[in-house]
């Protein structure tokens, strides 16, 4: 069995992919970064999430010498040019500060109308072989940035966007709804082809 080795210490990522590669009735064994505690965690220096993304990849392949996928994902405002994009999770200034994120883009928004909150959620996942070979594809969720958040479930900018034909929030859609409509898990599932093609 093949060792596939996923570029996050984020359980969640990891059972989700874990879900995806058995659906697609990949026998491949799926670890995360954590099953290697020596390799440091990679610098995102790309300009794009594919970039971002490859960087993760081939990084963790050279350093483990078994194939590794890595995703990078973020919001994309219309209004604001893409933006925060690849600085989704600290454009606030600090990495990972969700509420601070969010408070931030809902205050430079908060005169924007309802039928110029257009947004969507970008994720770019890569699969990279320790030869060098690498595959990247994207996925998409595209929705509204509502005024206030709610809902409690998912994580970052979840409680603002609504996706297209829906009334709830990404927050409000249960772990099973969101994972079926989802930015992440339409690249990973994007990306099985390529497994399959260079994994067997």
């Amino acid at each position: 069995m093949t060792r596939l080795i996923l570029a996050t210490r984020n359980t969640g990522k990891i059972t989700e992919l874990r879900s995806i590669l058995a659906d697609a009735g990949l026998p491949h064994e799926l670890v995360g970064a954590d099953a290697y505690p020596d390799v440091p965690d990679v610098k995102e220096t790309g300009t794009t999430f594919a970039d971002n993304a490859l960087l993760k990849a081939h990084a963790l392949a050279q350093a483990t010498g078994h194939p590794a996928v890595a995703d990078d994902s973020g919001l994309c405002v219309d209004v604001l040019g893409g933006a925060p994009g690849i600085f989704s999770a600290r454009w606030a200034g600090r990495h990972g500060d969700d509420q601070a994120n969010l408070d931030l883009l809902l205050a430079q928004l908060s005169d924007i109308p309802d039928d110029h909150r257009g947004a969507h959620f970008a994720c770019a996942a890569a699969l990279a072989l320790p030869d060098g070979t690498e595959r990247v594809v994207e996925g998409r969720l595209r929705g509204t940035l509502r005024h206030t958040p709610a809902g409690t479930g998912g994580f970052g900018y979840d409680p603002i966007l609504q996706p297209d034909d829906e009334t709830r929030t990404c927050a409000e859609l249960s772990a099973a709804e969101k994972n079926a409509i989802s930015h992440r898990g339409k690249a990973f599932r994007a990306l099985v082809p390529a497994v399959r093609e260079l994994l067997g």
